[in-house]
């Protein structure tokens, strides 16, 4: 999208590598650091207690020491970005610091795990501008219900198990009704999306990966059930997918609206 704003057919491949190398050394920290803060908690659902820790496979020690070597490869990332990237970069800490333990004393950790998540958004626009836009913020605010509704199917698989442990979250909150709060979720995040679109003035192509990234959330909630653990795993998975389509259709606007001109 900020490729297309600034009117460059692709990104930087450069740019490219580095938040490639960022997103699986930043992603695979938060997730070393989530299982460290919750390696109690895994043992008592049935999904998670032959996790390392939560097993005693893996030393918490040697996971802390995994989990800064993580975060070493990111700030390295990191400096090689623009200023303000490198101070929005480290804000993005709070967010992911805070989440294993939102679902201990909120039933929404979702939205936290949303705002960590959702994150790159602010990063890639910044690091091409220097600076946050409209249509960034817009897109941020998007995948953060996006990360709320599929978070939320991927939570059905644990209610039974979160209950008892007294482990929080959305699917919990909601019972029966959460596919229709997860269709809620997915509707706002199209909303901002689409406002991302044209506050950055995209063009078809855009829309038309909107569309049926639109359609694909549809077929998500249909096909939703909260009895059914392993088709919400499945449901939950097909988010690559979702996120692919809305890429190429970003991908090809961008290639489409520079080669025209």
């Amino acid at each position: 999208m900020a490729a297309s704003v600034a009117g460059k057919a692709y990104p930087d491949p450069v740019l490219m590598i580095l938040f490639l190398i960022g997103a699986v050394a930043m992603r695979g920290a938060g997730s070393t650091y989530n299982d460290i803060a919750d390696r109690e908690l895994d043992q008592k659902v049935e999904r998670t207690r032959n996790r390392p820790l939560a097993s005693g496979a893996v030393r918490v020690s040697s996971a802390w020491i995994f989990g800064g070597l993580q975060c070493l490869v990111g700030l390295a990332v990191l400096l090689s970005l623009n200023s303000f990237s490198i101070m929005l970069g480290f804000c993005s800490m709070l967010p992911v610091l805070a989440y294993p333990f939102m679902k201990r004393i909120t039933s929404w950790p979702q939205a936290v795990l949303g705002l960590a998540f959702s994150w790159g958004a602010l990063m890639g626009w910044a690091a091409v501008f220097g600076s946050l836009g409209v249509p960034a913020l817009c897109l941020y605010g998007a995948a953060i219900f996006w990360t709320m509704g599929y978070d939320t199917i991927y939570a059905i698989q644990d209610i039974e198990d979160d209950a008892m442990a007294g482990i929080r979250s959305t699917a919990l909150l909601f019972g029966k009704a959460t596919p229709m709060a997860v269709g809620g979720f997915y509707g706002v995040s199209l909303l901002l999306l689409s406002a991302a679109i044209f506050t950055g003035n995209l063009g078809a192509m855009a829309y038309l990966g909107l569309l049926f990234f639109a359609f694909h959330l549809i077929w998500q909630v249909k096909r939703l059930d909260i009895g059914d653990g392993k088709g919400a795993l499945t449901i939950f998975r097909s988010n690559r997918d979702a996120g692919l389509i809305l890429l190429v259709g970003l991908a090809l606007d961008a290639a489409v609206r520079h080669f025209g001109a």
